[in-house]
């Protein structure tokens, strides 16, 4: 009996000792210069290293990241196309016509990195902390203006989420893109954003933004002391930033085993955590089943986010 088990196991441990045996595409839904290219292209040349066989970033942008992701579902299922995604992928669901299943079409390989959005005003607004912030936006809601990269993007619902939380009317602002929002909070254009680590900290360090504090569920390890927004006044509270690998349907289990242990041996790097620093994220790591588990989790929250605040895009 043993060695029939043998002969069964013998075709899968041979198929992810020769995976890979070509190039593999990687494709980004996004243009190049953002935090998802950084990420695809710092794990895609490790990967090249350590399994032999060049991993080609491919940029794919337009509808949030719809069409990039759209392409990388419809290729084969033979581990040789691999999509890079961000949490952006859990809100489209709930704001365009998706033309494939965004977890039944899928097969979660591994979450390659978290972290957090910082809360951050303008200092000439007269909040020195989340409370005020809040009281001031629940007391004159005319006088808070809140930029985004864009009307259903993921820093416009984690706002559009704190403020279903903390009882208070958003008054949004949309740009085409983070860099806009970010100046013209930086100007006083706008009062306040939602931004990443990397894209708002240094502006905070020089003073030209005040931040109140981080969106996840544990503080940030460069700035212990700026609360979480659950400490400082909206428990339960809690958005990631994350990023990390899919690819089609039916890819087989020997090959996600071995992309997700390479991936996991790369994240427990210490130059690894260094450089993902310098994105605003840290490792991430863990099974496929937990990945997956974190993408139908979060298209649930953000499902209910976008009904319940009537968000629409053009």
């Amino acid at each position: 009996m043993r060695f029939f088990w043998i002969l069964f196991l013998l075709p899968g441990i041979a198929l992810a000792q020769t995976y890979p045996s070509k190039p593999v595409r990687v494709i980004v839904p996004f243009a190049p210069g953002g935090g998802t290219d950084f990420i695809a292209r710092f794990v895609a040349q490790r990967l090249s290293a350590s399994l032999g066989q060049q991993f080609v970033v491919e940029n794919r942008p337009g509808a949030g990241g719809s069409i990039g992701a759209e392409q990388g579902v419809r290729a084969a299922p033979d581990g040789y196309t691999l999509t890079v995604i961000s949490n952006s992928y859990t809100v489209n669901p709930s704001l365009y016509k998706m033309r494939f299943d965004p977890v039944g079409d899928i097969t979660a390989l591994v979450q390659v990195s978290q972290g957090p959005y910082i809360v951050t005003v303008h200092p000439s607004v007269p909040a020195q902390s989340m409370a005020e912030l809040i009281a001031l936006a629940k007391a004159r809601p005319e006088a808070l203006n809140f930029a985004s990269s864009g009307t259903g993007s993921i820093n416009h619902l984690a706002t559009e989420l704190l403020a279903l939380m903390a009882g208070f009317k958003l008054n949004h602002v949309p740009y085409k893109g983070t860099g806009p929002a970010l100046t013209d909070t930086i100007g006083g254009q706008t009062n306040a954003t939602l931004g990443s680590t990397a894209s708002t900290l240094p502006h905070v360090k020089s003073g030209r933004l005040r931040a109140l504090a981080v969106t996840t569920s544990r503080r940030l390890a460069a700035e212990p002391n700026l609360p979480t927004v659950a400490e400082a006044g909206v428990p339960g509270y809690e958005t990631v930033l994350w990023h990390g690998f899919i690819g089609p349907k039916g890819i087989p289990a020997p090959i996600v085993q071995r992309l997700n242990a390479e991936v996991n041996k790369l994240l427990q790097r210490k130059e690894t955590a260094e450089s993902l620093q310098n994105d605003g994220v840290s490792p991430a790591g863990g099974s496929a089943e937990e990945f997956l588990a974190v993408i139908k989790k979060e298209i649930g929250v953000w499902r209910k986010v976008v009904a319940d605040a009537g968000v629409k895009v053009e």
